[in-house]
């Protein structure tokens, strides 16, 4: 197989907190800045000085809640980055603009290269990548190095079928992006397993960058995608809204097991079975995440298909600067 050569990494961005009330990000980003800071061996501080830590939202973090005034992680859409801003903002849209200044911006050649977000979710859903895009070559690599270097634990990649206007997560700021989404852990709170795996899939992710930036050619092959089909509200009372029924016990805990149509879904508060009514099999995820009741989903769908990735590798410096050259030859026409 051809091996595809990709621009190199050389600004990378790991952010905690987005959710203020999701530990592990927080205290593993925290960590890493104490490390960064008190590094004196200097192979070490030539390769950390290209990876920025960010705290997302520190008035969350501060007060141990998802958000202040809105989902930060809504915040980064081409329209609400852009839009006038009201007198009186919601604090984590002027976060949000903070943010695509500083990692960005999004869209531009000025955008950081890779950015990483780390979230905790309450669903059992092991490691996840979440990613806008299931062509992204440097994404899926990473994601199946850390999957040959993470085997006792299970980790999948998930795919949103959307438009990078319409990508609304700080990770879709990055020229790469992904989130690395890992539970179950309930909000508030920090588990050891939790954290010690994330901090090994960052770990991996910062040492598969470093190798691509070297030059190293990783070998193409299958990976396995689950694309989002649509989401699962919860059954509610027409009149108040309220919900009436729970996740049924035989699917709560069992995300990215397949449901088949007329599997128990549901149980309502008065003990009846609710089944699925789907026309097909599909795998769930985000089963009964606690955050998301505010959001109205209850559990969310997808399809498991396989991409081939191409082999691939870093470009090198004569090929970088070649390839500058005709970004500015293009630009000069254009003008």
């Amino acid at each position: 197989m051809e091996v595809v050569c990709l621009p190199r990494l050389p600004r990378v961005a790991v952010c905690g907190g987005t959710h203020g009330n999701e530990l592990s990000g927080v205290y593993l980003v925290r960590e890493l800045l104490k490390v960064q800071k008190e590094t004196s061996e200097k192979a070490e501080e030539k390769r950390k000085k290209s990876v920025l830590m960010v705290l997302a939202n520190p008035k969350a973090v501060q007060r141990c809640r998802r958000y202040i005034d809105t989902d930060l992680n809504r915040c980064f859409t081409h329209a609400i980055l852009n839009c006038p801003l009201p007198d009186k903002p919601p604090y984590e849209m002027v976060r949000s603009r903070d943010l695509n200044a500083l990692l960005g911006p999004k869209g531009s050649r000025d955008a950081v290269d890779l950015a990483c977000d780390l979230h905790n979710t309450t669903a059992n859903m092991g490691l996840c990548f979440i990613s806008y895009s299931d062509c992204d070559w440097i994404c899926l690599h990473i994601f199946r190095h850390l999957q040959r270097q993470m085997p006792d634990i299970p980790i999948r990649y998930i795919h949103f079928d959307v438009s990078n206007k319409e990508s609304y997560s700080l990770d879709s700021v990055g020229k790469h992006g992904f989130a690395m989404e890992i539970g179950p852990q309930p909000h508030g709170v920090v588990r050891s397993n939790i954290y010690t795996a994330m901090k090994l899939g960052v770990q991996h992710m910062l040492d598969w960058v470093h190798f691509f930036n070297s030059g190293t050619i990783f070998e193409g092959g299958l990976v396995e995608v689950f694309t989002m089909v649509k989401n699962i509200d919860y059954p509610r009372d027409s009149e108040t809204c309220n919900i009436t029924a729970a996740i049924h016990p035989q699917l709560q805990d069992r995300d990215f097991c397949l449901l088949h149509p007329e599997d128990p879904m549901f149980q309502t508060f008065s003990g009846e079975t609710l089944r699925f009514k789907g026309k097909e099999p599909l795998y769930p995820f985000f089963i009964n995440e606690c955050a998301y009741y505010e959001k109205g989903i209850a559990l969310s769908l997808a399809r498991k298909r396989c991409v081939m990735i191409p082999a691939i590798r870093g470009q090198t410096e004569q090929e970088e600067q070649a390839n500058e050259q005709g970004f500015a030859s293009e630009e000069e026409e254009e003008e």
